[in-house]
Order: structure tokens, then C-alpha cells, then sequence
């Protein structure tokens, strides 16, 4: 972690600079292949190159910067937050992984254990970083369930599935999940602004949950009152021409 931290660069002043964390927290080779390529298209999307960690297993020669865990995922959050103008900078955050009902995301490895991330708990990680603008996106099942305990003036939640509903797309052999994929890997790389990407995100995974007969997902989206400015300056960041999807 800290030879990964070391590397983060500075902030820049009169730039709202993003800092992008990427998180996969279950053991599930998906969520590892997803969080590796997410990093690098949320760079590329926001113009965070060197402003990145990304917390997942290795796979081959793909490399990420640094496993993950809830330990792990408090400290990057700190220190990457400690780099950051707190009112002018965006903490971005991308976790991926199954989720429980009235629990949380789970946490899963084989030789660290099993551990669940609460609302209230994922919350006050976020406050004790001291990041103000924050994007948070996360990919699980019954993830709405975070939107009361993470929503503000100056906060932007995205997540898979409202806090009833499945999310779809974790089998072991995939490249992404059905909402990594849609969001990430196809809308992120479209010219567009954030929200419009999560809009549609949302209509494509419709499509293909009515398509395969399964329950909506329903994700959701919950943008503060006072995102304006900081989601402005990223959307200026939106591609200028679409970008090629990779994986499956």
C-alpha cells in the first residue's frame, strides 16, 4: 500500500483533480477482472492517470496496485484523500462485489477471511477521509441499501440495484458483471456526461434482464444539490469519441 501510495501525484490547484479508488472485495475472479479495467477506463474518463489505485487480485500479467480488503479500502481512502484539495478535488470510488440484504457488501478471501461493509460503516470511512465531493459508484447485489447512509449536498450515488433487488453478471468466467459492463465498459467510453452514462447503463441493463426474464435490477442514482460545479468539470473530461469495450 504504501509503495502504491507513493506514487499517487499531487493535486493541482485550480483543477478539481479526481481521485479514483477501485475496489474488488469478494475473491471471485469477476470482480478482480472488473475492477482492473474499471480503473482504467475511470482514469482515462475523469483524466486521473496517476491519481488511480486500483485494489484487486492479480491475474497473469494483468496487475492491479495493491489487494483489497475493508482495512485496505479505509487506508486508500485516507491517504489518497490526505493528497486532495477537500473543496475542490472529487473522491471517486468504484467497489464490486456480491452484496447481502440488510447487511452490506461482502468482503471475501480465502486467506484474509470473510467480513461484511455496512452503510454506516463504508460512511464513516468516507468521513474520516475528509473527502467532500464524492462520486460513489458500487456494483452489488441489494447495493441501494447504501444510498440513505452515503446521499448529501455534495455527494453522487450510483449503484447496481435498488436495495431489494439482485444485481446480474457475477459468474466466475465473465470480464465484468451485467452493471460493470454497461456503465463502465460501454457507456463510460461513449461521449456523454455522467449522468446520461448512468441513464444509459440503467436502459441497456433493462434490456437484457426483460430479454433473459430476470427481476429488474432497478439500480439508482441519487445526485446532491450541490454536485453541480464538480460533476461539471468532469463531464468537460467526456470522451471525444467512443472507445473499444474490452471483455466479455
Amino acid at each position: 500500500m504504501q509503495e502504491a501510495f507513493a506514487r499517487i501525484q499531487p493535486q493541482r490547484p485550480g483543477v478539481v483533480d479526481a481521485y479514483v479508488i477501485v475496489a474488488a472485495l469478494d475473491a471471485d475472479p469477476v470482480f478482480a477482472r472488473e475492477a482492473r479495467e474499471a480503473g482504467r477506463v475511470l482514469s482515462k474518463r475523469f483524466d486521473a492517470a496517476g491519481r488511480t489505485l486500483v485494489l484487486a487480485n492479480d491475474e497473469g500479467s494483468d496487475k492491479a496496485d495493491v489487494a483489497a480488503s475493508p482495512e485496505d479500502l479505509s487506508q486508500a481512502l485516507g491517504s489518497v484523500a490526505s493528497l486532495m484539495n477537500r473543496d475542490e478535488d472529487v473522491l471517486v470510488l468504484y467497489t464490486t462485489s456480491h452484496g447481502s440484504p440488510h447487511a452490506g457488501l461482502n468482503f471475501r478471501d480465502p486467506a484474509r477471511g470473510e467480513a461484511v461493509i455496512a452503510p454506516a460503516q463504508l460512511a464513516a470511512m468516507l468521513d474520516r477521509s475528509g473527502a467532500k465531493n464524492r462520486l460513489i459508484i458500487l456494483q452489488a447485489c441489494f447495493s441501494g441499501q447504501f444510498v440513505p447512509a452515503l446521499a448529501g449536498p455534495r455527494t453522487v450515488v450510483a449503484t447496481a440495484a435498488s436495495s431489494m433487488r439482485s444485481s446480474f453478471g457475477c459468474s466466475s468466467g465473465n470480464d465484468w458483471t451485467f452493471f460493470g459492463y454497461a456503465l463502465i465498459n460501454q457507456a463510460m467510453r461513449q461521449p456523454d456526461t455522467f449522468v446520461r452514462q448512468f441513464r444509459r447503463a440503467y436502459v441497456t441493463i433493462l434490456g437484457w434482464e426483460r430479454s433473459l426474464d430476470y427481476d429488474p435490477s432497478s439500480p439508482q442514482i441519487e445526485v446532491g444539490s450541490e454536485t453541480s460545479g464538480w460533476l461539471a468539470a468532469l463531464d468537460a473530461r467526456e470522451p471525444r469519441t467512443a472507445s473499444a469495450q474490452v471483455g466479455r
